[in-house]
């Protein structure tokens, strides 16, 4: 089934509740969730000039400081201390290798999707300002964020893998970055470390089909890439499975140890179990950093 930005947001909506009116599903969960006020945790900080930054596309006009930007060719915005507490970027991998699923479950694409969504929902209707990684859709307030949000989220990449954007992160807010995390994992250490010398805190959601946790294959089987461009054939699957489990722990291990190094929560979620089990557990993680 091809997904829109309504059927997207219809699904992230009714992950917040049993009963399918979207509003009250997102607020239903957010009672759940009891969702705090971490985005207001440093009481007293106001309206305080944080610093400029350069203007990105989608900023309103009101919000550009004619002063600074005079000094120079490059428009600048004014932050203040308490956009930058509330701000939360999103990174959702939508490369072909989401794409996968083994049986009538999601696909690790729709589950991260829907997911990344219900979470920026209950985010923003807890009073934070929500975006995405890279300059595409810096973080904003209020209902018509959620709209924008649904239609970035439905761009796929076209490459194998993804790899994090860590680029639009503002000093001291929070990040989270939802992927199989199955591509080359150097650029997710950088992001991190990015990140850890902003002082962004935040979550790693690894997003897996069963069948890549179980690895189940016996016999001959070829083995292709979701975007086609690698492929392998083999006669005795069943021989790589020790080998194969043995590389996927070491990948949850290392991922693991770099979000911990960095600060941030990490967990995996299978695309056969709950929405709302995993939903949970971000808004927790994001409660933690």
């Amino acid at each position: 089934m091809i997904q829109t930005p309504a059927h997207l947001r219809a699904e992230a909506e009714g992950l917040s509740a049993p009963f399918p009116d979207l509003l009250a599903a997102a607020e239903h969960l957010a009672s759940t969730v009891l969702l705090g006020d971490h985005g207001r945790r440093a009481a007293g900080m106001g309206d305080a000039f944080w610093q400029f930054r350069p203007a990105q596309p989608g900023d309103p006009l009101r919000r550009i400081d004619w002063r600074r930007s005079a000094r120079g060719d490059e428009q600048f915005v004014r932050e203040r201390e308490w956009q930058i507490a509330q701000s939360v970027i999103l990174w959702i991998d939508q490369a072909a290798s989401m794409g996968f699923t083994s049986g009538d479950h999601d696909t690790k694409l729709a589950r991260a999707r829907v997911l990344g969504l219900a979470a920026a929902i209950l985010l923003i209707r807890g009073g934070e300002r929500v975006g995405l990684t890279g300059f595409i859709l810096p973080p904003r307030a209020g209902e018509a964020q959620i709209e924008r949000l649904a239609s970035a989220l439905l761009t796929d990449t076209g490459d194998d893998f993804g790899e994090p954007e860590a680029r639009g992160m503002l000093p001291h807010s929070r990040a989270l970055f939802i992927s199989d995390f199955m591509g080359d994992p150097a650029p997710v250490e950088a992001a991190l470390a990015k990140a850890a010398d902003r002082g962004v805190g935040g979550a790693l959601l690894m997003v897996l089909d069963p069948e890549e946790e179980a690895f189940p294959y016996d016999g001959r089987t070829i083995f292709e890439s979701m975007a086609g461009r690698v492929s392998h054939e083999t006669l005795k699957a069943g021989d790589l499975r020790g080998r194969y489990l043995e590389r996927l722990a070491d990948r949850k291990d290392l991922l693991q140890g770099w979000a911990r190094a960095a600060g941030w929560q990490f967990d995996v979620h299978h695309t056969n179990d709950s929405a709302h089990a995993a939903l949970l557990w971000l808004f927790g993680a994001m409660e933690r950093v």
